[in-house]
This record gives C-alpha cells, sequence and structure tokens, in this order.
C-alpha cells in the first residue's frame, strides 16, 4: 500500500514537471512577438555605401511590418577592400544570409553556399536578360539589385559656361577638343581640373576598363567569362584616353579617392568631369538636390568607334542568399528580397529614395526622378549600352593585377605596352 503511494505521489510530480515544462515554453514562444512567431535574424553584407541611408530606411519599414525578423546590415566599401571583407566573414565561419555578387566570378566563387532563387518572385519578374549575370548552367543564384550606368558624368552648367554644348560631343575628337576648351578656361571658370578620375580607387579602375573590354569580349558576360585570354583588342584608344585623363586631372591622380572626387570636386563646381555612374546621384542629392536635376549629365565613351559612343549599362550587382543558413532564415531572406522588389512599398523605395533605375518589370519608369537616371534606362533601351565585362573578370584579376599595373604607368614607371604585357599574362594566369 505504501508503495502504491509512493508511485501515485512520483507520478503526480513528474506531470506536474511536465505541465509547468509546457507552460514554460509556451510563454517564451508568445514572448518573442505579439503574433507568437520566433524572431528570425537576417545579417544581409551591404557594399553600396551610397544608399546605405536608403538601404536602412527600407529595412526599418520591413521589420515595421514583420516585427519577428530583425536584418542587421554590415556595409564595407568607399575605399574599403569590400571583396576581401566578405572573403574573411566566411573564411571565419560568420558568414552572412544576404550578400552581392559582382558578376560570374562571384557567383561561381560562392556557388555552394548560394541558393537557387528561380522560385521567388523577384526573379520572376526580373526584366529578360537581368539575371544573365549570376547563372551557372543554366540556374540563376542572384536577384539583381538594379540597372546602373557608367560613362563620363559631367557638370553640365561648366560645360556651358565654356561654350561647350555637350549634346554636339559625338565623336572621340570632339571629346578631346571640349577637354581642351574647358581646360584653356579653368580660371574664368573657377575649377581646379577638367577631371577628377579617382586612380586611387581599383574598382574605378576596373570599371574604366570595361569599355575597352567589353566589345573585345563581344559585349556578352558570358563571352568575357568564358574568356581564356585578354587580347587588349582596343588598347590603344584606352591609351589615348588614359593619356587625356592624366594630363587634364586633379593632382596628384595616383591618390585622388572617391570621396574627394565625387564630394569635394565635383559637387562643389571644382571639376567638369569624373568617370562614374548614375550611383552617385543620392550622394549629389545628398550635398544638393539641385546638382542632379540641373548640372549632372553622362557622355559615352569611343572605344571601337570614333563616332559611335557608348556607356556601360545594365545590372551591376546581384543579391545572392546563404542557402547554408537555417531554414527559417533562407525563408525570410527570400521574403525579404521578393518583398523590396515586388511590394508597392518597396518599388516606391527603390525608384523615389535609392533613385535607381529598376531591373524588374512592373515600375513606371516615368517615376524616376533624375534626368541622367532617365537617360541611361534610355540608352540602354537604344542598345547604346555596353554590358559589365569587367566582373566577369578572374576572380582577383582587376585589384591585383590591372589595377596596380594601370597605376604603375600613370606614375611612369612602366610603359603602355609593358602593362599591357604584364595584365594579359596575369589574366590568363588566373583565368
Amino acid at each position: 500500500m505504501n508503495i502504491k503511494k509512493l508511485w501515485i505521489g512520483v507520478i503526480a510530480l513528474v506531470t506536474m514537471m511536465v505541465l509547468a515544462a509546457c507552460s514554460d515554453e509556451s510563454d517564451d514562444s508568445s514572448s518573442d512577438n505579439e503574433q507568437g512567431e520566433d524572431e528570425v535574424t537576417v545579417e544581409l553584407f551591404n557594399i553600396k555605401v551610397e544608399t546605405t541611408d536608403q538601404l536602412d530606411s527600407l529595412i526599418e519599414d520591413y521589420e515595421s511590418e514583420n516585427e519577428h525578423v530583425n536584418i542587421n546590415v554590415t556595409t564595407v566599401g568607399g575605399g574599403q577592400d569590400a571583396s576581401s571583407a566578405l572573403q574573411a566573414k566566411f573564411s571565419s565561419g560568420d558568414e552572412p544570409s544576404i550578400f552581392l555578387l559582382g558578376g560570374l566570378s562571384d557567383t561561381e566563387k560562392y556557388s555552394e553556399y548560394l541558393l537557387d532563387v528561380s522560385d521567388m518572385e523577384s526573379a520572376k519578374t526580373a526584366i529578360d536578360g537581368t539575371l544573365q549575370g549570376a547563372t551557372l548552367d543554366g540556374t540563376p543564384y542572384g536577384i539583381p539589385l538594379n540597372i546602373e550606368g557608367f560613362g563620363w558624368m559631367i557638370n553640365k552648367d561648366i560645360f556651358e559656361r565654356a561654350g561647350v554644348d555637350p549634346s554636339t560631343i559625338d565623336s572621340y575628337d570632339k571629346f578631346v577638343e571640349a577637354v581642351e576648351t574647358i581646360d584653356s578656361q579653368k580660371e574664368e571658370l573657377g575649377i581646379d581640373s577638367v577631371f577628377a578620375f579617382s586612380a586611387m580607387e581599383d574598382w574605378v579602375v576596373s570599371q574604366f576598363s570595361n569599355h575597352f573590354t567589353a566589345p573585345e569580349f563581344d559585349n556578352d558576360v558570358n563571352v568575357a567569362y568564358e574568356a581564356d585570354e585578354l587580347q587588349f583588342e582596343y588598347g590603344e584608344r584606352m591609351k589615348e584616353y588614359t593619356d587625356l585623363i592624366n594630363q587634364y586631372n586633379y593632382q596628384p591622380i595616383l591618390s585622388l579617392d572617391y570621396g574627394t572626387s565625387v564630394e569635394e570636386l565635383f559637387a562643389n563646381d571644382r571639376t567638369a568631369i569624373i568617370h562614374q555612374g548614375n550611383w552617385i546621384v543620392p550622394s549629389l542629392n545628398s550635398i544638393d538636390e539641385t546638382f542632379t536635376q540641373e548640372k549632372l549629365g553622362i557622355l559615352p565613351l569611343f572605344t571601337d568607334s570614333d563616332d559611335e559612343g557608348y556607356i556601360s549599362a545594365g545590372p551591376s550587382w546581384f543579391w545572392g542568399i546563404n542557402k547554408e543558413k537555417d531554414d527559417e532564415v533562407v525563408e525570410e531572406s527570400k521574403k525579404f528580397i521578393d518583398w523590396m522588389y515586388t511590394s508597392e512599398k518597396g518599388k516606391e523605395l527603390i525608384v523615389t529614395d535609392f533613385k535607381y533605375v529598376p531591373a524588374h518589370e512592373g515600375y513606371d519608369i516615368e517615376s524616376i526622378t533624375d534626368p541622367v537616371s532617365k537617360e541611361v534606362y534610355e540608352m540602354l533601351l537604344d542598345d547604346k549600352g555596353r554590358v559589365w565585362a569587367h566582373n566577369q573578370y578572374p576572380d582577383g584579376f582587376f585589384s591585383t593585377a590591372l589595377f596596380p599595373e594601370f597605376q604603375k604607368y600613370l606614375g611612369e614607371k612602366i610603359t603602355w605596352e609593358e602593362f599591357e604585357k604584364v595584365a594579359a599574362e596575369k589574366f590568363k594566369e588566373m583565368r
């Protein structure tokens, strides 16, 4: 009898403990948020420093609609080596949930981590051809960030005060003539230099090279990615532009960074021409909103033809999602990217806040407010754009080979022939 009572007591005690535990678990779950959903943290690695504030604002809006989601942003760029910083995160085991891919080289480099995004709404609404830069063997692994175009960004006011109509510059010779005309009036115009090419930045040099390599690679990202050699087919024209820049540039050219070039010189009417793209619009707007509306223009480069000019335009970067994260993190990462590009709020912010040219359907292109972004879009539609071939260079090529050799040439330490020879050899070795 005593044994029976003992067992009844034990069973009662165990039952109370189980009920208490269940009660605790229920309390913990409901404390996460009002809907009883577990909190999920998404780590996002961003390199677009010029739209950091806009991204933070967009994330705040998303988190207000999805209270169980926390998106932490790490931004590296603007003079920092973003590529190395991202690689370091993967090497240390601190991999982000969402990160930006710079083309097929990055896509292959991180392929073991990347999610097939073909079932995502933001992949289905991407403009035809815009997934190509992050697609391997027919499988897309990245959602296009936007469409960006780059070339000569100009201060139209300086041109016009110098008596140069930008719309009449329809050949390489006329571009040279315009540069010389502006330089001859530097003092009257109150400028420091015609150019403010930031040769301290490896990515600026890489983008500059794109104008001359894209036509060599048939203006096709896959041809560029699969190419075993870089022959500098249009190297002579690249040299002519490089010499022109160096002659009329703000000096010392080798230590001129992005901030000085764009935010100090260009934005303050102290230089007429920089090599950049429409991504500088938010930075310029933060300094003077009238600049992009009244002064900012874009000119093409004449590379494989003296009188046919092209800018480089297309998807610049792609959002990759780390499939190795926990399932709930992967799902929330997908939902966030889809919301960014397909929800009404996300679409509004992409155009009005980020000032992006969208790479997705369903947008009112008339809502693009700055003239240069509209011009980039129109030039792309008119086949006046070249692909981002430089994003398909061998991994590390532009930062460890092209860039240092280009700097050596600017510093008069090697000849142009030596620059081409070494860069071509490195391209073949690294491929």
